[in-house]
């Protein structure tokens, strides 16, 4: 049986070829935060989450720093009990550089996004993003679901897929109360 194109890209970048990516990552390195870009650099990946090669779409690569998400202790206001820091943010960082890119380019809808390479100091994303209010979109059955007014800012509001999986909506079960929120189930106004 012979394979078609997508399985050999997705095998491709299973063991990628480290000096072009290490070449492609320093002059990531030196560009902006966020780059448009013509066609997408993983285009199994892309279509698999949604993308089509059509107007209205757009691939946006952005970079992302790594490291702990520890917030800063506060420097005033707050009696001692209250003034250390043992939280760590929960979101993973396919989500905050989707909401990130959702921010910068706000006429634009996040559909999905996938890594495509990470260094000691950044975490590089592809973001797919679609321009609800071109014709080609609102034509098109299977995307016109995202020029609905309860879709804007999906990124933002955590219904991305990455945003649902930080959230613990991947799996449902009848113990753990998520749904709707982790926050709605601590019986409040009872």
């Amino acid at each position: 049986m012979t394979n078609g194109l997508y399985y050999y890209i997705k095998q491709a970048w299973k063991k990628p070829d480290k000096k072009v990516l290490r070449e492609r990552m320093t002059e990531w390195r030196a560009g902006n935060v966020f780059t448009k870009v013509e066609k997408p650099l993983r285009l199994d990946r892309a279509r698999a989450l949604g993308y089509k090669d059509k107007k209205g779409f757009v691939i946006i690569r952005v970079k992302i720093k790594r490291g702990g998400h520890k917030r800063s202790r506060p420097n005033k206001g707050r009696r001692s009990k209250r003034m250390h820091i043992n939280k760590n943010l929960k979101m993973n960082y396919k989500w905050i550089a989707e909401g990130r890119v959702s921010k910068k380019f706000t006429n634009l809808e996040v559909l999905n996004s996938y890594p495509i390479g990470k260094d000691g100091i950044n975490y590089f994303f592809e973001v797919i993003c679609v321009d609800p209010t071109r014709p080609e979109i609102k034509n098109d059955k299977t995307m016109n679901w995202i020029t609905k007014p309860e879709n804007q800012n999906r990124a933002e509001r955590g219904l991305t897929s990455s945003g649902k999986k930080s959230r613990g909506l991947r799996n449902k079960s009848p113990t753990s109360k998520v749904r709707p929120s982790v926050r709605a189930g601590l019986g409040r106004g009872k």
